[in-house]
């Protein structure tokens, strides 16, 4: 097919999904005492590497990569935050939970 024909690949009615979600507006920081942290772990997608997952906190962009740090320092490793969930390297729920507790949040530890 010769480049000057162009043609829609993929359409909907409601337009392109992708900016409708970038428009959404910011989250308010709840007091940790309102909130329950999920500690999980898991593996998959990472070639067999474990990490910690904290979920369920209902935080701002800025809070939650501000706690990000405090966990990564007090545990000595790396971590990011994706979708909402902070991501620490390894298996450390016991050290998250002690940290997280001194910050005044209820913590679950939940999976294996």
């Amino acid at each position: 097919m010769p480049q000057n024909e162009s043609r829609t690949v993929w359409s909907s009615d409601s337009g392109d999904l992708r900016k409708q979600s970038a428009n959404k507006p910011p989250v308010t920081s709840q007091p940790p005492g309102q909130q329950t942290a999920y500690l999980h772990r898991d593996s998959k997608g990472r070639g067999g590497k474990g990490v910690t997952l904290i979920k369920n906190l209902v935080l701002s962009e800025a809070d939650m990569t501000a706690l990000a740090k405090k966990i990564k320092q007090a545990c000595g490793v790396g971590g990011t935050v994706k979708d909402g969930v902070i991501e620490i390297q390894g298996e450390n729920r016991e050290k998250i939970a002690a940290v997280l507790t001194k910050l005044g949040y209820k913590v679950k530890l939940a999976g294996g």
